[in-house]
């Protein structure tokens, strides 16, 4: 069922998660999308075991990832089940909490009544005894920070998890988050932020370079733009496209002129370099080693394999970078 492991390896590089450890691959797989109950599951179990046949060995999940809540974390759960899970060591599972998940007050946001229960769900779908990383999903502005570190710093002292994370943090919240966890000794290794050539967020607000400088992980998602970056829609918007059939987030209003000519600019400079216009806007973020790795969505094996691609490409030169620049900020 999966290649050799020699092959398996060679396939990809590896990045250290900040000061810890832990290895990530430069590209993980994200099952946020396609990986619902309106999935096809012969599709999804083709898809992780390409990405796992391809060094691929981090699977980043939430609680409510799906559709329906908890589908994606059922049926990674299967997969494991049917084969993928005779692997467990060589396997980095994530998994979150924060956003709205069941009724009622303690269903959704960063206390530690929410955090515990959430977990044990999650490792009850996938049939897993601890995560590799257990993530607070988004910041909660009414519940203490302090709560909400304690209570992921509890779960890794009960072995459910052996590492943490914050997702959506800004620097300044990842700086308070960091000091909190240091005064305990919580592993804490990453946050994930969303991160592409069109959205440079985490560089204004001065994360990337923060934790770059302090040893915390970072972990991107959204680096294709939800398929802009793919040049799917370059000549229009395909009736199969996400736009088309999952509008919960790209719009079609997005799907303006102005951004297609700039990624019509951008396929450019990619064809130049011998790569896929998704190839390039992946090794774009790895670009500097700052990023620990890049979180790949996929509807089909396929996609996985091209956007691996983009592991042994050449370095950016200075032109490329700025003409890159020049294209973004018009």
């Amino acid at each position: 069922m999966y290649v050799a492991e020699e092959k398996r390896y060679e396939r990809m590089n590896y990045n250290r998660c900040g000061n810890s450890g832990l290895l990530l691959p430069q590209v993980s797989l994200g099952l946020w999308h396609n990986f619902g109950s309106n999935g096809n599951f012969d599709n999804m179990q083709a898809m992780c075991h390409t990405a796992f046949d391809n060094g691929i060995t981090h699977f980043d999940l939430a609680n409510n990832y799906g559709p329906v809540y908890g589908a994606a974390e059922e049926n990674f759960g299967r997969i494991l089940a049917k084969g993928l899970g005779a692997y467990r060591d060589e396997l980095v599972i994530s998994t979150k909490a924060g956003y709205d998940m069941w009724p009622g007050p303690y269903g959704n946001w960063g206390s530690k009544k929410y955090l515990v229960a959430s977990l044990d769900q999650s490792l009850k779908r996938m049939g897993l005894e601890y995560v590799d990383i257990y993530y607070h999903h988004r910041p909660d502005p009414a519940t203490p920070l302090e709560e909400t570190v304690r209570a992921l710093d509890g779960i890794v002292r009960s072995g459910k998890a052996l590492y943490v994370g914050i997702s959506n943090y800004n620097k300044e919240q990842t700086i308070a988050a960091a000091e909190l966890f240091g005064k305990l000794g919580t592993p804490f290794i990453i946050n994930q932020r969303r991160y592409s050539i069109f959205d440079r967020s985490i560089e204004r607000d001065g994360l990337k370079d923060y934790a770059a400088a302090h040893g915390i992980g970072i972990i991107t998602f959204c680096p294709l733009e939800q398929g802009l970056l793919t040049g799917r829609y370059l000549n229009g918007i395909p009736e199969d496209s996400r736009v088309r059939t999952d509008g919960r987030f790209l719009k079609e209003n997005a799907v303006t002129q102005e951004k297609i000519d700039k990624v019509r600019d951008l396929k450019k400079i990619a064809d130049d370099r011998g790569q896929t216009l998704a190839q390039m806007s992946l090794s774009w973020i790895l670009r500097d080693g700052d990023i620990t790795s890049v979180l790949i969505g996929a509807s089909r094996p396929s996609q996985i394999l091209d956007n691996i691609g983009c592991i042994h490409a050449p370095a950016f030169t200075e032109e490329e970078r700025r003409a890159i620049d020049e294209i973004t900020a018009r």
